[in-house]
């Protein structure tokens, strides 16, 4: 089997064996969210390092929920230092600065994203959310996270702070495709899975709030008609939601 076969394979086994065994949690998921949403409250989504692009995945997107706030903290993101966004994601306090920019309260539902669970901030930042009375998702790999300590001085993991978890799966270290002559493992998967959970909540949620009879507010491509649809739903949200 060549690497090319071995990695799509091996993605491929891994969304087939999540999305049976995490169905219930996701399901679980998505009524939170359509309760959230029926009630004009909204999805927040959190991750530090790559984990924040599952945040963005789902905020602004064409054929995705409009009452969406992106969690988006730049130190904590790659594109100013990657380096740095490391050090900073294991700093204990520093998620009641992020949390004090956004409108997180009960009614809510946050999803915190970490691949390993193990670092002080997605930990701290779950535990403020549901302090506030939010419902805390945690999306993680419970390998990972179950193969290491935790770098929180209480020995918490986000296993341990979330009101429930959606484990995706993923290999201790998150690439498991073995390319012949290198040492180390390429090809990591938290991505591609992350994203498809992402969106399978999103769509579970839509039909759960149309089958009850409620509209459901989603944006349409802006490289189409969409822009006065958008603009009327940017209006409406933007005053919460600090990215639009």
């Amino acid at each position: 089997m060549s690497v090319y076969e071995d990695y799509l394979t091996g993605v491929q086994r891994q969304i087939d064996e999540v999305t049976r065994s995490q169905r219930p949690a996701i399901e679980t998921t998505s009524r939170w969210v359509a309760e959230a949403l029926v009630r004009k409250r909204y999805l927040f989504v959190f991750g530090t390092g790559h984990s924040h692009m599952l945040a963005e995945e789902l905020f602004y997107r064409a054929g995705g929920l409009a009452r969406v706030i992106p969690i988006l903290d730049e130190p904590l993101m790659l594109h100013r230092s990657a380096t740095r966004s490391t050090d900073v994601e294991r700093q204990t306090g520093y998620a009641d600065q992020i949390l004090s920019r956004y409108p997180i309260e009960a009614g809510d539902v946050l999803i915190v994203a970490s691949n390993s669970g193990r670092n002080a901030v997605p930990i701290e930042l779950a535990q403020g959310a549901r302090s506030k009375g939010a419902r805390v998702v945690g999306l993680t790999s419970l390998q990972q996270t179950s193969a290491w300590p935790s770098r929180h001085p209480t020995g918490l993991k986000l296993k341990d702070v979330c009101d429930l978890i959606i484990d995706n799966g993923c290999l201790d270290g998150d690439a498991g495709t073995v390319v012949p002559g290198l040492e180390q493992k390429m090809g990591p998967t938290s991505s591609v899975i992350g994203t498809l959970l992402m969106n399978l909540i999103a769509i579970q949620s839509a039909y759960l709030i149309v089958s009850q009879g409620h509209d459901v507010d989603v944006f349409v491509s802006s490289n189409t008609q969409g822009d006065g649809h958008n603009a009327g739903l940017v209006a409406e949200i933007s005053t919460t939601n600090p990215h639009l």
